[in-house]
């Protein structure tokens, strides 16, 4: 019998499955069905393409559907980011939708004075529901639209993530619109930015299979990103030589694949990476050519201080962070100068001996090495600085748009690329990289959505970011707050003060606050309308993971009682608070929205695809970077003849099973490109290269035509400066917070499947044997946890799986009985304003 690779893998698909889950088909489908086992369907098996509700990994998935049921979720071999495979939670990703606890009906609290008690909220119709939040939306819009605010989420769909940007940036002309990437990508988009002009990484996760050298920075893969770690492994034991080094300020389960382990004192990752580029210059081991011909040099603010007090981003401090001045080569040699070998020890703790042979594999040009960096980078009072300094490192010595060769950016949601940071949901931006502070790009949206010239010159200024946002809240100063898909009641830091604990912020109990849901979390109990709304397969949509790609989940089966697709709840919203008001001389809402929405029969023209066609399609628009003209002068028939050239169309993305942004289009046929800033012949013997970026001139190609006309990539000194706090005799531990493998964020999703709940029912704090022992904790005691933001008590664990060093303790955030975040301090990196969960000063006593 002739059977494929690809036959087989499909074919074997659902009993690796269950193997690793050591379960049977009947148990597992017994569970989707409510109880219903697999003998006892008489339906037609259908399969539906997919992708993977949780990590940015992007791992697409086969789901299969009988009798109106998810009865089981395999990988996609044809998916290129996952090639078939999944981790345990992806094995479960079916049981997400068949929780006990899942909301199915409206909710609505009539007493304030119930919030937060997790009790208080009411069924109620839909009708009910939605007049209520309209009303309260629009009435806090017409009063003072300053006072309004939408937080979104890396988990919602490009196409609902667009919709909503639009909302509320053109319908409401509010840039109070923020989403939970905030607090995981933002100092890597800004860092992107402040580099290549553009965002997102240059690489592919075929880097994974081509790299000599791998280096984790402040990265735990094996447990954040498991099918990214399998493939380094994998490639690691190919007998090729590859080596893994892995700089973090404790063991995890990534230490375990890696051939030399750099444990450093938290924040000191910046002074190791300028005594690498010192090293590669004084030594002339840098590329001189590649730094002759394609690079500017620039130096920064320094000394810019902690981002904490409420006025820090208003004060003459905090407003000039962004600045940056061109600099010489031999200038930033010089700067970096004092960070000699002995010095990043002395700071870091790391030996010269290592910093050394770390050094040398920068120095080498025949190697290539890939940096991974996640949350231990970017969760960094100086995240963006950091950012900034393995770019260089990667940039001085040429390895950069080379396959195998390449500084990634690993994403922590599903479509933290794809929403959060493609299609405008961030308060500064316009979808496509564009800025609401620049003209030109406003100009050019007005085009695009058919707006009168200055019309967006409202939302010049940008909004509140996230933690400004929630301090306004808690300072009394937000009336109105709409939230979808994010739990931010436990995943925020300084949960004491945002949640009105510390007896002097309790706006939330005045504001009022809507939440789509699709179980109950902290966030509901302080909500005042609760959406039961559509998950993951329950519609069809996409997310873009962090390769750049692009890929289609179908809707393969309906969501359960009175749930609605999220963008349904939208429209109904916006229809109600639009009404009455006009653009351009007709109904605003049917000119935003009436490509989709018929006002007069209140419904969808079309299905989930069609809908979702409709929305791409307006999207794409913006991806046309050969647009020269002035956008003030694009009218209807030049608009109608744009072509998108770095977005496929729709149906594309679902034939390939996805595609990586930007895309190309040659001889008819849709292409990805993997990889990004690299000439034709440094991606030679591989069968997609990159658009040709590199030249005498600097960058070209991707790079849009609104970005600035000096286009080479900018290597920015960044100094080393301590983190917002240091460990002292009142508070003398480090405390980390951060992710495992059994559960994905604030666990909303995986604590309702039975199996990854049993795996890691409870959150442990994680600490050094001696350290335990010293305070006289043992295994399974209970333990305080004292900030000077908050407190909270957690079982001991001395296990291993997490290995602190001696000073330095870590539990993850999973668990709402434990809220670690409540002992979080939220000082933030005042470029990306991204806060440092990393990075909190605790006492420790027996509980």
């Amino acid at each position: 019998m002739d059977v494929t690779r690809r036959d087989f893998v499909k074919a074997t698909a659902i009993a690796a499955a269950l193997a690793a889950a050591g379960g049977s088909l009947a148990t597992l489908s017994g569970c989707a069905q409510g109880g219903q086992s697999a003998q006892t369907t008489t339906g037609e098996s259908q399969i539906h393409t997919a992708v993977c509700r949780f990590c940015g990994c992007g791992c697409g998935v086969l789901v299969e559907t009988r009798d109106g049921k998810v009865v089981s979720v395999t990988g996609d071999p044809d998916n290129q980011s996952n090639r078939g495979l999944n981790c345990i939670k992806g094995y479960y990703l079916g049981k997400i939708l068949y929780g006990p606890d899942r909301l199915t009906k409206p909710l609505i609290r009539d007493d304030a004075g119930t919030k937060g008690t997790g009790s208080g909220l009411r069924e109620a119709e839909w009708e009910e529901a939605l007049d209520l939040v309209a009303s309260k939306l629009k009435e806090t819009w017409k009063a003072d639209k300053s006072r309004l605010a939408f937080w979104g989420s890396g988990q919602q769909p490009i196409t609902e993530g667009y919709l909503t940007a639009k909302f509320w940036k053109a319908g409401l002309l509010s840039n109070n619109i923020d989403p939970n990437a905030r607090m995981c990508m933002a100092s890597a988009v800004v860092g992107f930015m402040n580099v290549f002009q553009t965002d997102e990484p240059a690489g592919c996760y075929e880097d994974l299979d081509n790299a000599d050298v791998f280096i984790t920075w402040g990265a735990n893969m094996a447990e954040a990103h498991p099918m990214l770690y399998s493939r380094l492994t994998a490639h690691k034991l190919s007998g090729d030589n590859v080596r893994h080094y892995d700089l973090t300020a404790c063991k995890t389960r990534t230490s375990a694949s890696a051939d030399k382990v750099l444990i450093f004192k938290p924040g000191t990752d910046l002074a190791i990476a300028n005594a690498i580029a010192n090293y590669l210059i004084q030594n002339d081991k840098y590329d001189h050519q590649f730094v002759a011909d394609h690079l500017q040099f620039k130096t920064g603010s320094e000394n810019i201080g902690n981002a904490y007090e409420d006025g820090y981003d208003q004060s003459e401090q905090g407003s000039t962070v962004d600045a940056t001045t061109p600099c010489s080569f031999e200038e930033y040699a010089e700067r970096l100068s004092e960070y000699t070998m002995e010095y990043a020890s002395e700071l870091s703790g790391v030996s010269v001996e290592d910093l050394t042979e770390l050094a040398g594999l920068f120095a080498d040009p025949d190697l290539r090495i890939m940096s991974l960096w996640t949350m231990g980078v970017n969760q960094h009072n100086r995240g963006t600085w950091m950012n900034h300094n393995i770019h260089n490192l990667h940039l001085i010595s040429g390895k950069y748009g080379k396959p195998g060769s390449t500084a990634f950016s690993l994403t922590g949601q599903p479509s933290a690329c794809g929403t959060a940071r493609e299609v405008g949901t961030f308060s500064h931006r316009l979808p496509a990289d564009l800025l609401v502070a620049n003209e030109d790009h406003r100009r050019f949206t007005e085009a695009i959505w058919d707006l009168p010239e200055g019309y967006l010159d409202a939302i010049a200024k940008p909004g509140f970011h996230t933690i400004k946002l929630f301090r306004e809240m808690s300072n009394g100063n937000i009336d109105f707050l709409w939230s979808a898909h994010n739990n931010w009641a436990q995943s925020l830091p300084n949960l004491t003060r945002f949640l009105g604990m510390d007896g002097e912020h309790e706006g939330i109990y005045n504001t009022f606050i809507a939440v789509n849901e699709v179980y109950p979390t902290v966030t509901t109990d302080y909500a005042d309308v609760v959406f039961p709304v559509a998950m993951w397969v329950e519609r069809e949509g996409q997310f873009g993971n962090a390769e750049r790609r692009t890929s289609v989940f179908e809707k393969a089966v309906d969501p359960p009682g009175d749930a609605k697709w999220d963008v349904w709840v939208l429209m109904q919203v916006a229809r109600r608070v639009l009404e009455g008001e006009t653009i351009n001389g007709e109904d605003a809402f049917t000119h935003l929205f009436g490509f989709i929405w018929d006002a007069q029969a209140d419904g969808f023209i079309g299905d989930d695809r069609e809908i979702n066609r409709a929305i791409w399609e307006e999207y794409r628009i913006f991806s046309n970077p050969q647009l020269k003209e002035s956008a003030a002068a694009i009218n209807e028939e030049k608009k109608l003849k744009m072509e998108a050239k770095q977005l496929a169309p729709y149906d594309e993305y679902l034939t390939q099973h996805g595609l990586c942004w930007p895309v190309r289009e040659v001889d008819g046929k849709w292409m990805s490109t993997k990889w990004r800033f690299a000439n034709g012949d440094q991606a030679e013997g591989f069968d997609e290269v990159g658009i040709a970026q590199y030249g005498t001139q600097g960058l070209a190609g991707d790079v849009s035509w609104y970005k600035s006309t000096d286009q080479k990539p900018s290597v920015v000194f960044r100094p080393y400066e301590p983190p917002a706090e240091e460990p002292d005799e009142e508070f003398p531990f480090w405390f980390c917070t951060g992710r495992l493998l059994e559960h994905w964020h604030t666990g909303s999703m995986t604590r309702e499947v039975e199996e990854l709940n049993r795996a890691l029912p409870e959150a442990l704090l994680y600490m050094n044997g001696e350290d335990a022992a010293g305070l006289g904790l043992a295994d399974g005691d209970m333990a305080r946890v004292t900030s000077r933001h908050g407190t909270f008590d957690i079982k001991v664990s001395t296990s291993g799986r997490v290995d602190p060093p001696a000073g330095l303790v870590f539990a993850p955030f999973f668990a709402r009985e434990t809220m670690v975040n409540l002992a979080v301090h939220d000082y933030y990196c005042p470029l990306s304003k991204e806060t440092d969960y990393k990075k909190t000063c605790v006492a420790i006593t027996k509980a």
